[in-house]
């Protein structure tokens, strides 16, 4: 009997370090207040309509800095998930659309398994479930690809010359441009978090 109790406390011991608590829901709001306003920062280039393709260079690129470094405080299934919850509403109340807040929670679960897949201790994990979390920033172009006299309807401050310009740029055939890029400078910002960051890495026993 005193075997089988002992069987249950550690169970519960368990769940209970497997639930998300408030220390976590700290970190994740931590950071994902930085990464947002990473993203406005550099957001802001947007209305010199050549840069807006680059966002998705420059967003994941700088991003992985502080990134990484929630990585490091990541240990439980789910806290990834938040943190694309959180960017993909914050870009959705920001005027970019829907599309954003659904790949949010579309990556942001996609990049909680890859993490977990490597125990939440594997950095190469870690770069490509950042990479993974990045893709979400493709939807704040999607609008433009689907109907982009619609979403400039809304947008007439933007004068006729932004507007002419920019739909000249965002021509169908830079989507999985744009895609890939997400992708690939989320496993560059992630590499260079990484070396940033290496102390904060062995600390949390990330190899």
């Amino acid at each position: 009997m005193h075997s089988q109790n002992n069987h249950y406390e550690r169970n519960d011991n368990m769940t209970t370090q497997d639930k998300i608590n408030g220390k976590d829901l700290i970190n994740i709001g931590i950071y994902a207040a930085i990464y947002c306003v990473v993203m406005t920062a550099i957001a802001m280039l947007g209305f010199i309509p050549i840069m807006m393709p680059l966002l998705a260079v420059l967003c994941p690129l700088i991003g992985g800095i502080p990134m990484m470094l929630f990585y490091t405080k990541v240990q439980k299934f789910g806290m990834i998930t938040i943190m694309g919850i959180i960017i993909g509403l914050f870009l959705f109340v920001t005027g970019m659309g829907f599309w954003p807040a659904i790949l949010g929670v579309v990556f942001g679960l996609l990049a909680d398994c890859i993490a977990r897949s490597g125990g939440y201790a594997s950095a190469t994990k870690s770069i490509l479930s950042y990479a993974t979390l990045c893709l979400l920033i493709f939807g704040n172009y999607i609008p433009l690809y689907l109907n982009i006299e619609g979403y400039f309807s809304t947008r007439q401050s933007f004068g006729q010359e932004y507007i002419s310009t920019l739909t000249a740029v965002m021509q169908p055939w830079t989507a999985p441009l744009i895609l890939v890029a997400c992708f690939a400078c989320g496993a560059l910002g992630a590499l260079l978090g990484q070396k940033l960051l290496k102390k904060h890495f062995e600390r949390a026993g990330i190899a």
